[in-house]
């Protein structure tokens, strides 16, 4: 993608959506990283309806280990591989409090070393707690990337340092929380909905997918 497509991409997708934000709820960096933990092989939707209840009592790390690992297993229960999260969730909880003074430490490579917290953990944090421009890389924005040709890898990580070189300012801070959505909503695995995409005669997609046909033979609404 040509580097005046892609400043169009991204004023396009800001213009629909100029704050975009984290679908994930959360209080405070410490619940950030325990829901972008929990949120692994999981929805966004399911780890809401988990963490609800379990966030109005617990939001700092000394208070989840009060709670303790059964604890915990009873509010996630319902998230796929909740036990080993919950282990996780627990000791990455004894980290901050034992090397951090029970804050979330505002660097990359002391996010990683947090049981259970992986790269795009981590960016997520430093991107919508701290602010930090960073792409967090996830299915959604490696398959987006892929197939509209703007940051073409075959890791995430060759995705992500092609992302980061290819955004410009002042759409870094926000980049991934655009491509997430738009490859949640719009440009989704099975089926993009080209018809209706903000951005469609900017994207090397071939062939676009047509709008479905409803019944009486003309094209369904989007």
């Amino acid at each position: 993608m040509k580097k005046a497509d892609i400043v169009e991409f991204y004023r396009r997708l800001a213009e629909a959506n100029p704050h975009p934000e984290t679908e994930l709820e959360y209080r405070n960096p410490y619940t950030l990283v325990v829901a972008v933990a929990l949120s692994a092989q999981a929805t966004d939707i399911g780890v809401n309806k988990a963490t609800r209840a379990l966030f109005a009592k617990v939001d700092t790390p000394q208070k989840m280990l009060e709670l303790g690992e059964e604890g915990l297993k009873q509010h996630i229960k319902t998230i796929g591989l909740f036990n080993t999260k919950a282990k996780n969730v627990i000791a990455l909880s004894q980290m901050l409090v034992d090397d951090y003074g029970g804050e979330v430490p505002e660097d990359r490579a002391a996010l990683e070393r947090l049981p259970g917290v992986g790269r795009k953990t981590a960016n997520v944090v430093l991107n919508t707690a701290f602010g930090q421009e960073t792409f967090a890389v996830d299915t959604h924005i490696f398959r987006v990337c892929n197939r509209i040709g703007l940051a073409k890898g075959k890791t995430v990580l060759a995705v992500e340092l092609k992302l980061d070189k290819a955004t410009p300012a002042p759409f870094r801070l926000h980049a991934h929380h655009w491509l997430i959505l738009h490859g949640r909503y719009i440009c989704k695995a099975r089926r993009p909905e080209c018809w209706r995409c903000p951005v469609e005669d900017l994207c090397a997609y071939r062939p676009k997918t047509p709008a479905p046909v409803a019944r009486n033979g003309k094209a369904a609404a989007a």
